[in-house]
């Protein structure tokens, strides 16, 4: 039996409109854009409804960092804090602070001019210098009746201590013109002055008695050092770093050269160079 051949019958459309139509989805124009479910989104839309107000960067492309896209306008800065008028003139503040003191200063310190108590009293500030004569004496006497007079203090022979060393002034030379012989010697400046002086150990070490460390005030309080370089061309000065041991004494020559017109008043006697000293009186 030859084989059966089936047949599909497709109407075919008379009306002409029908068969354009057809045609047309078929073949379609190519001038005309097709929208595809791929792909970015047409130009000129923004996520969420939102309208940019110009072009947009291509799909995919991301604008720099810190950069806002195209078409938003950045959040403009907060405005910062105005500082008040101190705060931005500082040295100006500074000096004013300054002039304000002085003109306090000024008006609180004292002198001979007159002051306006708050009742209206004027108020007259006499100063030392006003003061009458017969009202208390002079500063002058004042000054002198508290410092402490050479009577009153150790003379010669009077053995005084300070730190490790008790000291005795036995005699003092003075108007010495020159020390040494006739080759080796130092002719002193003014006058040399001669300090005999006894100097025992009462403590329990060893201690160095150095002239160097001695004193000798005049009456116009003018401080003069010893002289050691002149004391080196004595045999028996005994008062260059001369080491003596707890319970012994040593009896040294410690030399002054003062000027012709000055008067010794006291000496200052000292264990060390950093000691308090004891004064003695040398008048």
């Amino acid at each position: 039996m030859a084989g059966v051949v089936r047949r599909r019958i497709v109407p075919f459309a008379t009306d002409h409109t029908a068969q354009g139509d057809i045609m047309s989805m078929q073949h379609p124009d190519p001038s005309q854009q097709q929208p595809s479910s791929f792909g970015p989104p047409p130009a000129g839309s923004a996520p969420g409804g939102a309208t940019p107000s110009g072009p947009q960067p291509p799909y995919g492309q991301q604008p720099p960092y810190g950069q806002a896209p195209q078409g938003w306008a950045p959040q403009p800065p907060a405005p910062e804090k105005r500082k008040n008028w101190f705060a931005r003139h500082k040295v100006l503040t500074g000096l004013g602070a300054l002039v304000g003191i002085s003109i306090v200063g000024a008006s609180l310190g004292g002198g001979d001019e007159s002051t306006v108590a708050d009742d209206g009293v004027t108020v007259v500030e006499e100063t030392a210098a006003d003061a009458p004569a017969d009202e208390g004496g002079s500063a002058d006497e004042e000054v002198a009746a508290e410092e402490p007079e050479a009577a009153d203090l150790p003379g010669l022979g009077d053995p005084v201590r300070d730190g490790k060393f008790e000291f005795t002034v036995t005699e003092l030379e003075d108007d010495v013109k020159q020390i040494g012989d006739d080759f080796l010697n130092e002719k002193a400046q003014g006058r040399f002055l001669l300090v005999h002086v006894t100097v025992e150990n009462i403590g329990d070490e060893a201690q160095y008695f150095d002239g160097d460390s001695q004193e000798l005030v005049d009456t116009k309080g003018r401080t003069h050092s010893a002289d050691t370089g002149a004391a080196i061309y004595l045999d028996d000065s005994n008062s260059f770093l001369n080491e003596i041991n707890p319970g012994n004494s040593v009896e040294g020559v410690v030399v002054f050269d003062l000027p012709k017109k000055a008067t010794p008043a006291t000496l200052e006697l000292h264990d060390s160079m950093f000691s308090d000293g004891v004064e003695v009186a040398v008048e």
